[in-house]
């Protein structure tokens, strides 16, 4: 099994990047084939040019050989792991740009005409991410009606194929302390497995 694991957060320090770490050591630890990238350590290059606004018609291979490279290898995976911090409601700009500038068509789904159904094109079928969060959950759902589970279970995976998705924020970071990241680890480790459960996580 082929597994893509996408961090998105500068800090390497960061608890973003101690859950990026666990699920990495975890799918390993399971003979699974790891696919780890650090956007930000790999230099992704978030900002699309001209060429790559298309929408409806195929995307021509990318002049960016990291854009390309990614492209490639997302085709070929069968479940697919974002990690992330909720910065004002969205994910960081570089995974923005990531989904904008290798989720595209001929890659990840075919669109017929600008107002039909998209057929999603990749093999991952199933897909976890993974957010922190500084906000309570109530604040988050009344207030702001949880702008990241609609960009990951409506905007995004669904358009591309993925119909199995598991999302869990782990909140508040700030004010949490050893034990509660400790447990929050192990959790991770344990939605990670439960991606290679035939059955569904």
């Amino acid at each position: 099994m082929r597994i893509g694991v996408y961090l998105a957060h500068p800090g390497p320090d960061s608890f973003n990047r101690a859950l990026f770490d666990a699920v990495v050591d975890e799918l390993r630890g399971r003979d699974v084939d790891v696919r780890a990238h650090d956007l930000y350590a790999e230099g992704f290059d978030p900002a699309l040019s001209a060429a790559e606004t298309e929408t409806v018609d195929e995307v021509a291979p990318s002049a960016d050989d990291l854009v390309q490279a990614h492209r490639s290898e997302v085709a070929e995976l069968d479940a697919l792991v974002f990690v992330h911090p909720n910065w004002w409601g969205m994910p960081p700009a570089i995974l923005a740009g990531w989904v904008q500038r290798v989720l595209v068509p001929g890659v990840a789904y075919k669109l017929g005409t600008a107002e039909g159904e998209p057929a999603g094109l990749l093999k991952a079928g199933r897909a976890l991410v993974l957010n922190t969060s500084d906000t309570p959950a109530d604040r988050e759902r009344e207030e702001f009606g949880d702008p990241l589970q609609r960009i990951w279970s409506a905007c995004v995976l669904p358009y591309v194929g993925v119909t199995d998705l598991r999302r869990v924020v782990f909140r508040t970071v700030t004010n949490s302390d050893e034990p509660q990241r400790a447990g929050w680890l192990r959790e991770a480790r344990e939605l990670a497995a439960a991606l290679l459960d035939p059955r569904g996580a």
